[in-house]
């Protein structure tokens, strides 16, 4: 029987990314995701509850994440989950459970957030369900910074 591994998750990061390279050259960098909930408790009071999510990037993924992302930054991932096992200084063992992601979509505003402005980089406000991630998009010609610098040639 089949079984299926898979994450999606939108939240914001709590820190700047850690990039760290193997070796080899490869890059690997980890990134700390904030999710919050609200909802009514028993007395009639709003609660919020902000769940905090380890996600490990490799390869060119890594690369693009540890350039683009930014502490405060919202952010699609895509993954799949892996807990590991490791014994702490003391001795005890302890499990950590983290994401792999393997797309990753930056969301909201580009201004000021590391990404070049007025041009289309590849990375879209919002993810599309069939959408690539914009780590493996080919690289985009430069398009005008606003509608008025466009051609009136439109086939449509």
């Amino acid at each position: 029987m089949a079984s299926v591994n898979k994450v999606i998750i939108v939240g914001n990061l709590g820190r700047d990314p850690e990039v760290r390279y193997t070796p080899d050259g490869s890059a690997i960098t980890k990134v700390s995701l904030a999710t919050t909930s609200k909802y009514k408790n028993k007395a009639g009071e709003m609660v919020e509850e902000t769940e905090w999510h380890r996600v490990t990037f490799f390869g060119r993924l890594a690369e693009i994440a540890g350039e683009y992302l930014k502490k405060g930054r919202s952010v699609y991932v895509e993954g799949r989950l892996k807990t590991s096992k490791y014994t702490d200084k003391d001795g005890v063992e302890k499990y950590s459970t983290d994401i792999i992601a393997n797309e990753m979509q930056m969301l909201g505003s580009r201004e000021g957030m590391g990404a070049p402005s007025g041009g289309d980089d590849g990375f879209s406000s919002a993810p599309a369900p069939a959408a690539r991630p914009a780590a493996s998009r080919p690289a985009a010609s430069k398009q005008p910074a606003n509608f008025a610098d466009m051609d009136d040639d439109i086939p449509f």
